[in-house]
């Protein structure tokens, strides 16, 4: 159990650090390890919580930055894919297939990441389609993987160009996404003795890591880290892959 307790926090220490230096990836390197020792519901439902954690404490640093215009319409969206996946979660998240077919989603998510380095237009985002349709799929994602960033990431650098502006509504929307579905299965009952011994380790692990990252968000370019997460998300990927 000690070691399992180590294993945990120090992947959530490391997706703590990502996610405070570049905005996301925390969801990416913790559901790209945790489903190899629990299963994708505990994972799932682990870093959620841990999500929380870590984006309030980013928020308190950069909350000037906050636009609430712009959350509007993408959080609505999120919220009912939140709902859909919920219903997922519920019914299939102890059926070890959905780890390979996380593994696999992991990789494309990477793929995707490492070939989207265009600039894509901020008049995108005025689109309603836009912040709909990213919305709905982040919250989808993110309620069942708890990998829902990209779309959020996505959405938000097409519409601020600078990084605090991004990085501070980016933590809102995770902020709410995050305690809806908590709030759902809470009221749901899925929550027991070993989820909260994991979330208060892993909420000291992704605590410590979001303060070293937002000191690195500072001074190393995000694309540097950002790299560095898809590489390690890689790697878990093929891990799942493998051994489920």
């Amino acid at each position: 159990m000690l070691l399992v307790l180590l294993f945990v926090f120090l992947i959530v220490l490391l997706g703590g650090f990502i996610q405070g230096a570049s905005g996301f990836g925390f969801g990416l390197v913790a559901m790209g390890f945790l489903p190899i020792i629990l299963t994708l519901k505990e994972s799932t439902l682990i870093v959620i919580a841990l999500l929380l954690v870590a984006s309030i404490s980013i928020i308190k640093k950069i909350y000037k930055y906050i636009e609430l215009k712009g959350l509007l319409v993408i959080i609505s969206s999120a919220l009912v894919g939140r709902i859909v996946s919920f219903f997922v979660l519920s019914t299939y998240g102890e059926m070890e297939f959905l780890q390979k077919l996380l593994g696999f989603f992991l990789i494309g998510m990477v793929i995707y990441l490492f070939l989207n380095n265009k600039k894509t237009s901020s008049s995108k985002a005025m689109n309603p389609i836009t912040p709909v349709s990213l919305g709905f799929l982040g919250g989808f994602i993110g309620g069942v993987f708890a990998v829902g960033g990209p779309f959020f990431v996505f959405y938000f650098l097409m519409l601020y160009e600078e990084k605090h502006k991004y990085n501070a509504n980016l933590q809102v929307t995770v902020v709410v996404t995050s305690l809806f579905t908590l709030l759902l299965h809470g009221v749901n009952g899925d929550f027991n003795s070993t989820f909260y011994l994991y979330f208060l380790i892993g909420a000291i692990g992704v605590f410590i890591g979001t303060q070293l990252g937002l000191k690195w968000f500072e001074k190393l370019p995000s694309k540097q880290i950002k790299k560095f997460a898809m590489v390690m998300v890689l790697v878990a990927a093929l891990n799942l892959i493998l051994l489920s």
